[in-house]
């Protein structure tokens, strides 16, 4: 399947967060941070996450910051490390 609802995956998360804060999510909550399309929702950003690197989500929060951007926080289940998807990712 390479679509999720309109727009595909790799449309659906458009890039990984860099921060101070989310490099602490990582190690601390398991959890990555992602800019995300601004329609997405999210079980569209847990689909995607899900296919994209190959892992399974547990929960995902969503904000619009300030800048008009949105954010996705996606914690992992507990049997996949963030850490592992970050490294992949050149995050880490």
């Amino acid at each position: 399947m390479e679509k999720a609802g309109d727009l595909k995956y790799y449309d659906v998360v458009l890039r990984p967060l860099m921060s101070e804060k989310a490099l602490s999510l990582v190690e601390k909550n398991n959890t990555l941070t992602f800019m995300v399309d601004m329609g997405a929702n999210k079980p569209l950003v847990k689909e995607a996450v899900e296919h994209l690197f190959n892992v399974k989500v547990e929960k995902v929060n969503i904000m619009v910051t300030a800048r008009g951007e949105k954010k996705a926080y996606v914690r992992l289940k507990p049997e996949y490390k963030a850490s592992e998807v970050a490294v992949k990712l050149g995050i880490l």
